[in-house]
């Protein structure tokens, strides 16, 4: 990865739409629709509020965009300059008849992913000879190749939720006696603390619990002698960015360990620095996931190894590419994932470790360095 300062937001921004562009152009889409989700704030730097209030940026392939957002919400965006420009509507108006003025006669459209069912029910009946797709088609690869910028917002994230992850782990961090629900909520005031705008999660599963990798915490009282897995990120904002995600999982042991978990915990840290080492350009998703989750079936685990190896990440918790087997894309530069094996032991106990990685030029970059060790907290 070079070592460059990142560039400037607005120089990203302009490059992002002529890439946007050249692949709507090369598929032959001449309409692209950024509602709510990740694709707008990508472009354009602005995050639009889920709202039943139609926001949309209507970027023809062959003409000038135009934000169309209401009137109350307009005060929050940054001036588009050449990038686009703004349509402001107030309540009362037809929103969806702007949009589809705006879109005019072209036929071959692309929406958000995550824009509201109903307004795309509404679009297409605004737009009755229109072909809708699903906007991930243009935009997925496109955001899962970080630019400079982005991989430092990335990188700045990582280190702040590492923070939090050394203080659980130094026993910084009460556990015995506090409910799972009371641990998550101070994980959770860290990562704001340490400079996230907000925490997006924050998973605390003890005990019996540890074995569901997507706990909700609750009110259980986390007791002696238990395996606590703690896996937290939030978003995190440099300046003049549209705010990227961090995300880590550290597992730890309150006290004496129970039967069989150190065994186990060094399976998994096996596991995870390997899947890590064959990280690098060239290689397929599926082939980390196989590399991580062999040495696991070879020690006896395969069945409790629950999930996939690892997702992309950037504006999104979750997003291109995700290594899992059946996906034979390569990793490329600039791509940002997790890795994080995880074994779970149904009604016992579990692990997961969990990293954040951009894959540089020369060499991974390791967005999370707290450590991997198993840490007894007697606290």
């Amino acid at each position: 990865m070079s070592t460059a300062a990142p560039t400037s937001p607005w120089a990203a921004r302009t490059a992002r739409f002529g890439r946007a562009r050249a692949a709507m152009a090369a598929a032959g889409i001449e309409v692209a629709l950024c509602s709510i989700g990740a694709d707008l704030p990508w472009l354009s730097g602005y995050t639009a509020m889920p709202l039943e209030r139609p926001t949309v940026l209507v970027l023809p392939a062959d003409g000038d965009a135009t934000l169309v957002v209401p009137r109350l919400e307009a005060p929050r965006v940054e001036a588009g300059g050449e990038l686009f420009g703004l349509r402001p509507w107030l309540d009362g108006e037809d929103a969806v008849g702007i949009v589809a003025e705006l879109v005019g006669r072209r036929r071959r459209l692309v929406i958000s992913d995550r824009a509201f069912a109903g307004l795309l029910v509404d679009l297409q009946s605004a737009l009755p000879s229109a072909v809708f797709g699903r906007a991930s088609a243009i935009f997925g690869p496109l955001r899962a190749v970080k630019d400079e910028q982005e991989t430092a917002a990335l990188r700045a994230a990582g280190a702040a939720a590492d923070r939090v992850a050394e203080a659980l782990l130094a026993g910084e961090i009460p556990l015995i006696g506090r409910s799972e629900i009371d641990v998550s909520r101070e994980l959770a005031a860290r990562l704001v603390a340490e400079g996230h705008r907000r925490a997006n999660f924050a998973i605390v599963g003890s005990g019996p619990n540890s074995a569901s990798p997507h706990h909700e915490p609750g009110e259980r009282r986390i007791g002696r002698g238990e395996a606590v897995v703690c896996d937290f990120g939030g978003t995190f904002h440099l300046p003049g960015d549209a705010g990227y995600c961090s995300d880590t999982t550290r597992t730890v042991v309150t006290g004496e360990p129970p039967d069989g978990f150190s065994e186990m915990y060094a399976v998994l840290q096996a596991a995870q620095a390997a899947a890590c080492a064959v990280v690098g350009a060239g290689i397929s998703c599926e082939q980390v996931d196989g590399v991580g989750r062999r040495m696991i079936s070879e020690a006896g685990y395969g069945e409790h190894f629950l999930h996939r190896i690892g997702h992309g990440i950037g504006i999104e918790e979750h997003e291109d590419p995700y290594l899992v087997a059946g996906n034979t894309e390569a990793l490329a530069v600039g791509n940002a994932f997790s890795v994080e094996p995880g074994i779970y032991l149904d009604g016992r106990m579990g692990a997961r470790i969990e990293d954040i990685l951009v894959l540089g030029a020369d060499e991974p970059i390791a967005c999370n360095s707290s450590d991997h060790s198993l840490h007894v907290v007697d606290a």
